[in-house]
Protein backbone atom coordinates (compact mmCIF):
# COMPACT_ATOMS: atom_id res chain seq x y z
CA UNK A 1 0.00 0.00 0.00
CA UNK A 2 0.86 3.53 -0.82
CA UNK A 3 0.11 5.52 2.43
CA UNK A 4 0.32 9.50 3.36
CA UNK A 5 -0.63 9.65 6.73
CA UNK A 6 -0.57 12.97 8.07
CA UNK A 7 -0.25 13.58 11.95
CA UNK A 8 0.16 16.84 14.62
CA UNK A 9 3.80 15.90 14.80
CA UNK A 10 6.54 13.10 14.52
CA UNK A 11 9.34 14.24 15.75
CA UNK A 12 7.56 16.16 19.14
CA UNK A 13 6.16 13.91 21.94
CA UNK A 14 5.94 16.60 23.93
CA UNK A 15 2.61 16.81 25.84
CA UNK A 16 1.70 14.39 22.31
CA UNK A 17 1.09 10.82 23.44
CA UNK A 18 -0.71 10.28 20.07
CA UNK A 19 2.78 10.37 18.65
CA UNK A 20 4.12 6.91 21.08
CA UNK A 21 2.10 4.48 18.91
CA UNK A 22 1.42 6.17 15.65
CA UNK A 23 5.59 6.34 14.88
CA UNK A 24 5.85 2.68 16.24
CA UNK A 25 2.68 1.62 13.71
CA UNK A 26 4.21 3.23 11.10
CA UNK A 27 7.56 2.24 10.98
CA UNK A 28 6.06 -1.53 11.17
CA UNK A 29 3.92 -1.01 8.25
CA UNK A 30 7.30 0.07 6.37
CA UNK A 31 8.70 -3.39 7.47
CA UNK A 32 6.08 -4.97 5.91
CA UNK A 33 6.98 -3.62 2.39
CA UNK A 34 4.53 -0.44 2.39
CA UNK A 35 5.21 2.81 1.78
CA UNK A 36 4.49 6.03 3.41
CA UNK A 37 4.98 9.11 3.20
CA UNK A 38 4.72 11.41 6.67
CA UNK A 39 2.93 14.84 7.12
CA UNK A 40 3.07 17.69 9.86
CA UNK A 41 2.60 21.21 10.19
CA UNK A 42 4.59 23.81 10.52
CA UNK A 43 5.13 24.73 13.78
CA UNK A 44 3.85 28.26 15.01
CA UNK A 45 0.54 30.15 15.19
CA UNK A 46 -1.32 28.19 12.92
CA UNK A 47 -0.08 24.47 14.09
CA UNK A 48 2.51 22.36 15.07
CA UNK A 49 1.64 23.17 18.74
CA UNK A 50 3.80 19.96 20.25
CA UNK A 51 7.14 20.86 18.07
CA UNK A 52 6.57 24.65 19.10
CA UNK A 53 6.54 24.51 22.77
CA UNK A 54 8.98 21.42 22.97
CA UNK A 55 11.21 24.31 21.28
CA UNK A 56 10.25 27.25 23.35
CA UNK A 57 9.50 24.71 26.58
CA UNK A 58 12.65 23.05 26.79
CA UNK A 59 15.88 24.76 25.78
CA UNK A 60 18.08 22.79 27.02
CA UNK A 61 17.22 19.57 25.62
CA UNK A 62 14.54 19.87 22.37
CA UNK A 63 17.61 19.63 19.82
CA UNK A 64 18.67 15.44 21.83
CA UNK A 65 15.32 14.89 21.98
CA UNK A 66 14.76 15.38 18.13
CA UNK A 67 18.09 13.74 18.02
CA UNK A 68 16.61 11.05 20.18
CA UNK A 69 13.81 10.56 17.85
CA UNK A 70 16.02 10.74 14.48
CA UNK A 71 18.02 7.76 16.25
CA UNK A 72 15.09 5.43 16.86
CA UNK A 73 13.47 5.65 14.04
CA UNK A 74 15.35 6.70 10.89
CA UNK A 75 12.82 5.65 8.57
CA UNK A 76 10.51 8.60 9.47
CA UNK A 77 11.40 11.72 7.53
CA UNK A 78 8.34 14.25 7.87
CA UNK A 79 7.28 16.45 5.30
CA UNK A 80 6.08 19.81 6.72
CA UNK A 81 2.93 21.59 5.28
CA UNK A 82 2.03 24.97 5.95
CA UNK A 83 -1.67 25.78 7.28
CA UNK A 84 -3.77 28.83 6.07
CA UNK A 85 -2.28 32.00 7.76
CA UNK A 86 -3.98 34.62 5.84
CA UNK A 87 -1.04 35.39 3.57
CA UNK A 88 -2.70 33.23 0.22
CA UNK A 89 -0.83 29.86 1.02
CA UNK A 90 -3.08 27.02 -0.92
CA UNK A 91 -2.90 23.98 1.22
CA UNK A 92 -4.97 22.52 -1.53
CA UNK A 93 -2.44 23.34 -4.34
CA UNK A 94 0.50 22.41 -2.10
CA UNK A 95 -0.46 18.91 -0.84
CA UNK A 96 -2.11 17.80 -4.69
CA UNK A 97 1.56 16.85 -6.28
CA UNK A 98 2.81 14.89 -2.97
CA UNK A 99 -0.13 12.91 -2.62
CA UNK A 100 -1.20 12.14 -6.44
CA UNK A 101 0.26 8.53 -6.70
CA UNK A 102 -0.81 7.72 -2.84
CA UNK A 103 -3.59 5.13 -2.15
CA UNK A 104 -4.57 5.64 1.16
CA UNK A 105 -4.83 8.69 3.11
CA UNK A 106 -4.88 8.71 6.60
CA UNK A 107 -5.63 11.91 9.07
CA UNK A 108 -4.76 11.74 12.51
CA UNK A 109 -7.32 13.22 14.98
CA UNK A 110 -5.68 15.86 15.92
CA UNK A 111 -5.24 17.96 12.41
CA UNK A 112 -6.73 21.29 12.05
CA UNK A 113 -9.48 21.61 10.12
CA UNK A 114 -8.47 23.62 7.40
CA UNK A 115 -6.15 20.10 6.53
CA UNK A 116 -9.25 17.98 6.71
CA UNK A 117 -11.23 20.24 4.19
CA UNK A 118 -8.30 20.48 1.41
CA UNK A 119 -8.05 16.16 2.34
CA UNK A 120 -11.58 15.58 0.83
CA UNK A 121 -11.44 17.91 -2.20
CA UNK A 122 -8.25 16.13 -3.03
CA UNK A 123 -10.39 12.72 -2.42
CA UNK A 124 -12.82 13.84 -5.10
CA UNK A 125 -9.70 14.53 -7.51
CA UNK A 126 -7.33 11.65 -7.29
CA UNK A 127 -9.14 8.63 -5.90
CA UNK A 128 -7.35 7.71 -2.70
CA UNK A 129 -9.46 6.52 0.09
CA UNK A 130 -9.53 9.24 3.56
CA UNK A 131 -9.31 7.27 7.09
CA UNK A 132 -9.83 9.49 9.86
CA UNK A 133 -7.72 8.10 12.82
CA UNK A 134 -8.89 8.59 16.09
CA UNK A 135 -6.21 7.53 20.09
CA UNK A 136 -7.57 10.40 22.28
CA UNK A 137 -10.85 11.46 24.58
CA UNK A 138 -12.19 14.69 21.85
CA UNK A 139 -14.94 12.47 20.70
CA UNK A 140 -16.49 12.61 23.96
CA UNK A 141 -15.33 15.76 25.59
CA UNK A 142 -15.35 18.06 22.86
CA UNK A 143 -17.62 16.31 20.17
CA UNK A 144 -18.47 19.64 18.61
CA UNK A 145 -14.88 19.91 16.77
CA UNK A 146 -15.24 16.35 15.55
CA UNK A 147 -18.86 16.37 14.56
CA UNK A 148 -17.53 19.67 12.06
CA UNK A 149 -14.84 17.55 10.26
CA UNK A 150 -18.23 15.43 8.88
CA UNK A 151 -17.54 12.06 9.57
CA UNK A 152 -19.78 10.43 6.51
CA UNK A 153 -17.77 11.68 4.17
CA UNK A 154 -14.78 9.87 4.82
CA UNK A 155 -14.28 6.05 3.60
CA UNK A 156 -13.76 5.12 7.63
CA UNK A 157 -12.71 5.85 10.71
CA UNK A 158 -9.95 3.44 13.09
CA UNK A 159 -10.80 4.13 17.12
CA UNK A 160 -8.49 3.05 19.58
CA UNK A 161 -10.83 1.88 22.02
CA UNK A 162 -14.65 0.21 20.88
CA UNK A 163 -16.71 2.28 23.36
CA UNK A 164 -14.91 5.48 21.25
CA UNK A 165 -15.74 3.59 17.60
CA UNK A 166 -19.69 3.20 18.99
CA UNK A 167 -19.27 6.82 19.66
CA UNK A 168 -18.22 7.51 15.95
CA UNK A 169 -20.89 4.77 14.71
CA UNK A 170 -23.90 6.77 16.86
CA UNK A 171 -23.08 9.83 17.49
CA UNK A 172 -21.03 10.80 14.37
CA UNK A 173 -22.76 8.58 11.68
CA UNK A 174 -19.69 7.46 10.50
CA UNK A 175 -20.08 5.38 7.16
CA UNK A 176 -17.24 2.49 8.64
CA UNK A 177 -16.07 2.38 11.63
CA UNK A 178 -12.92 0.22 12.90
CA UNK A 179 -11.61 0.00 16.62
CA UNK A 180 -7.62 -0.47 16.70
CA UNK A 181 -5.93 -0.86 19.76
CA UNK A 182 -2.68 1.07 20.94
CA UNK A 183 0.14 -1.08 21.49
CA UNK A 184 3.77 -0.81 22.17
CA UNK A 185 6.74 -0.61 19.84
CA UNK A 186 8.40 -3.59 21.15
CA UNK A 187 11.85 -2.72 18.95
CA UNK A 188 12.07 0.29 21.58
CA UNK A 189 10.22 -0.60 24.46
CA UNK A 190 11.66 -3.98 26.44
CA UNK A 191 13.52 -4.86 29.62
CA UNK A 192 16.38 -2.79 29.43
CA UNK A 193 19.40 -3.23 31.84
CA UNK A 194 18.67 -3.42 35.62
CA UNK A 195 19.81 -0.36 36.93
CA UNK A 196 18.00 -0.14 40.08
CA UNK A 197 20.81 -1.31 42.52
CA UNK A 198 22.47 2.31 41.29
CA UNK A 199 22.58 4.71 44.50
CA UNK A 200 19.38 7.01 44.74
CA UNK A 201 17.79 5.30 41.77
CA UNK A 202 14.28 5.49 42.18
CA UNK A 203 11.67 2.15 43.69
CA UNK A 204 7.96 3.84 42.04
CA UNK A 205 8.35 5.70 38.85
CA UNK A 206 5.30 7.89 37.36
CA UNK A 207 5.04 9.40 33.79
CA UNK A 208 2.66 11.46 32.86
CA UNK A 209 1.67 15.02 32.04
CA UNK A 210 -0.06 17.38 34.86
CA UNK A 211 -2.05 19.14 31.94
CA UNK A 212 -5.06 20.31 32.34
CA UNK A 213 -6.90 19.54 35.60
CA UNK A 214 -7.91 16.70 34.12
CA UNK A 215 -6.84 14.14 36.70
CA UNK A 216 -5.71 16.47 39.81
CA UNK A 217 -7.61 15.13 42.30
CA UNK A 218 -6.51 11.22 41.10
CA UNK A 219 -2.69 12.56 41.37
CA UNK A 220 -3.36 13.76 44.89
CA UNK A 221 -4.92 10.47 46.23
CA UNK A 222 -2.65 7.40 44.06
CA UNK A 223 0.58 9.45 43.86
CA UNK A 224 1.46 12.13 46.36
CA UNK A 225 -0.58 10.47 49.19
CA UNK A 226 0.95 7.75 49.05
CA UNK A 227 4.16 8.68 48.45
CA UNK A 228 4.01 11.66 52.19
CA UNK A 229 3.25 8.14 53.60
CA UNK A 230 6.19 6.07 52.02
CA UNK A 231 8.82 8.26 52.94
CA UNK A 232 11.37 5.67 53.42
CA UNK A 233 10.67 4.62 49.18
CA UNK A 234 12.18 6.85 46.42
CA UNK A 235 9.54 7.80 44.32
CA UNK A 236 10.21 10.29 40.59
CA UNK A 237 7.79 11.82 38.35
CA UNK A 238 8.09 12.94 35.20
CA UNK A 239 5.84 14.95 32.74
CA UNK A 240 5.22 18.26 31.35
CA UNK A 241 2.76 21.01 32.03
CA UNK A 242 3.39 20.77 35.81
CA UNK A 243 2.53 24.52 37.00
CA UNK A 244 4.87 25.59 40.51
CA UNK A 245 2.65 24.70 42.76
CA UNK A 246 2.19 21.11 41.23
CA UNK A 247 6.05 20.70 40.89
CA UNK A 248 6.30 22.06 44.83
CA UNK A 249 3.44 19.90 46.20
CA UNK A 250 5.63 17.31 44.33
CA UNK A 251 8.56 18.21 46.35
CA UNK A 252 6.81 18.22 49.85
CA UNK A 253 5.75 15.08 49.03
CA UNK A 254 8.85 13.87 48.41
CA UNK A 255 8.90 13.02 44.92
CA UNK A 256 11.79 13.80 42.95
CA UNK A 257 10.30 15.98 39.57
CA UNK A 258 12.46 15.28 36.21
CA UNK A 259 10.07 16.82 34.13
CA UNK A 260 10.21 15.77 30.27
CA UNK A 261 10.98 12.85 29.60
CA UNK A 262 11.39 12.13 25.32
CA UNK A 263 10.15 9.15 24.84
CA UNK A 264 12.69 6.60 23.83
CA UNK A 265 14.38 6.80 27.41
CA UNK A 266 11.37 5.75 28.99
CA UNK A 267 12.88 1.88 28.25
CA UNK A 268 15.76 3.03 30.80
CA UNK A 269 13.98 5.19 33.26
CA UNK A 270 11.65 2.46 34.07
CA UNK A 271 14.75 0.26 34.36
CA UNK A 272 15.86 2.24 36.93
CA UNK A 273 12.30 1.42 39.51
CA UNK A 274 10.78 -1.41 40.61
CA UNK A 275 7.11 -0.44 40.21
CA UNK A 276 5.21 2.16 37.88
CA UNK A 277 1.99 3.67 38.14
CA UNK A 278 -0.82 4.33 35.77
CA UNK A 279 -3.23 6.59 36.96
CA UNK A 280 -5.55 7.26 33.94
CA UNK A 281 -7.60 10.63 32.92
CA UNK A 282 -11.54 11.01 34.11
CA UNK A 283 -12.35 10.81 30.25
CA UNK A 284 -10.54 7.23 30.28
CA UNK A 285 -11.64 6.69 33.47
CA UNK A 286 -15.55 7.59 33.34
CA UNK A 287 -16.20 7.59 30.13
CA UNK A 288 -14.37 5.89 27.41
CA UNK A 289 -13.99 2.68 30.10
CA UNK A 290 -11.71 -0.38 28.84
CA UNK A 291 -9.08 2.02 26.36
CA UNK A 292 -5.62 1.19 28.00
CA UNK A 293 -4.05 4.15 27.02
CA UNK A 294 -0.51 3.49 25.20
CA UNK A 295 1.82 3.97 28.96
CA UNK A 296 -0.03 0.99 29.79
CA UNK A 297 1.27 -1.11 27.37
CA UNK A 298 4.69 0.79 27.17
CA UNK A 299 5.19 -0.10 30.96
CA UNK A 300 4.47 -3.29 30.43
CA UNK A 301 6.33 -4.02 27.99
CA UNK A 302 9.75 -2.96 29.84
CA UNK A 303 9.03 -5.87 32.47
CA UNK A 304 7.99 -3.82 35.31
CA UNK A 305 5.19 -4.14 37.96
CA UNK A 306 2.05 -1.65 36.91
CA UNK A 307 -0.21 -0.33 39.73
CA UNK A 308 -3.47 1.54 38.68
CA UNK A 309 -5.97 3.67 39.75
CA UNK A 310 -9.56 2.45 39.57
CA UNK A 311 -10.13 1.44 35.83
CA UNK A 312 -12.19 -0.66 34.22
CA UNK A 313 -10.93 -3.40 31.59
CA UNK A 314 -13.68 -3.61 29.33
CA UNK A 315 -12.46 -4.97 25.93
CA UNK A 316 -10.58 -8.15 27.23
CA UNK A 317 -7.28 -6.60 25.91
CA UNK A 318 -5.54 -7.63 29.60
CA UNK A 319 -5.87 -9.05 33.03
CA UNK A 320 -6.47 -7.50 35.85
CA UNK A 321 -4.56 -9.09 38.57
CA UNK A 322 -2.36 -10.90 36.66
CA UNK A 323 -1.09 -8.24 33.93
CA UNK A 324 -1.78 -5.50 36.29
CA UNK A 325 -3.21 -4.39 39.33
CA UNK A 326 -5.61 -2.18 40.14
CA UNK A 327 -6.25 -0.34 43.50
CA UNK A 328 -9.58 0.58 44.99
CA UNK A 329 -8.67 4.04 46.45
CA UNK A 330 -5.04 6.09 47.87
CA UNK A 331 -5.01 3.60 50.91
CA UNK A 332 -4.98 0.62 49.10
CA UNK A 333 -2.26 1.96 46.58
CA UNK A 334 -0.21 3.04 49.37
CA UNK A 335 -0.56 -0.42 50.96
CA UNK A 336 0.04 -2.00 47.95
CA UNK A 337 3.19 -0.34 46.81
CA UNK A 338 4.66 -1.10 50.38
CA UNK A 339 3.94 -4.85 50.12
CA UNK A 340 5.13 -5.27 46.22
CA UNK A 341 8.53 -3.25 47.22
CA UNK A 342 8.69 -6.44 50.21
CA UNK A 343 7.93 -9.10 48.10
CA UNK A 344 10.15 -9.42 45.00
CA UNK A 345 8.87 -12.72 44.33
CA UNK A 346 5.02 -11.25 43.65
CA UNK A 347 6.41 -8.31 41.63
CA UNK A 348 8.15 -9.90 39.62
CA UNK A 349 5.52 -12.44 38.84
CA UNK A 350 3.28 -9.51 38.44
CA UNK A 351 6.01 -7.63 35.82
CA UNK A 352 6.78 -10.71 33.72
CA UNK A 353 2.70 -12.01 32.96
CA UNK A 354 2.13 -8.47 32.47
CA UNK A 355 5.41 -8.19 29.58
CA UNK A 356 4.54 -11.75 28.19
CA UNK A 357 1.03 -10.69 27.52
CA UNK A 358 2.04 -7.44 25.42
CA UNK A 359 4.69 -9.23 23.88
CA UNK A 360 1.82 -12.48 22.93
CA UNK A 361 -1.21 -9.42 21.88
CA UNK A 362 0.23 -6.34 22.01
CA UNK A 363 3.15 -5.02 19.55
CA UNK A 364 2.51 -2.64 17.03
CA UNK A 365 3.40 -5.58 14.12
CA UNK A 366 0.43 -7.21 15.00
CA UNK A 367 -1.35 -3.52 14.93
CA UNK A 368 0.21 -3.44 11.46
CA UNK A 369 -1.34 -6.98 10.24
CA UNK A 370 -4.74 -5.49 11.75
CA UNK A 371 -4.61 -2.07 10.05
CA UNK A 372 -4.20 -4.02 7.02
CA UNK A 373 -7.21 -6.02 7.52
CA UNK A 374 -9.12 -3.43 7.85
CA UNK A 375 -7.70 -1.76 4.64
CA UNK A 376 -8.45 -4.86 2.76
CA UNK A 377 -12.24 -4.73 4.47
CA UNK A 378 -12.53 -1.23 3.02
CA UNK A 379 -11.77 -2.08 -0.47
Amino acid sequence: MRIAWFAHSWLSDWNHGNAHFLRGLTRALCRRGHQLQWFEPLPGPWGGWSLKNLVRQEPLCWTSAVRDFNQAYPEIRPAFYPLPDGHGRNLFSFLKEPLRDVEWVVAHEWSDPALIQALKRLRHQLGFRLIWHDTHHRGISRPEEIAACQMNEFDAVVAFGESLRRVYETRFHARRSYTLHEAADLSIFQPAADEAGEDHAPEVIWIGNWGDEERTRELEEYLLEPARRLQEHRFQAYGVRYPADARQRLKAAGIAYSGYLPNPRAPAAYARARIALHIPRQAYRETLPGVPTIRVFEALACGIALLCSPWLETEGLLEPGADYECVAGGNEMEARIAYLLRHEDERQSLARHGLESVRRRHGCEQRAREWEEICQNIG
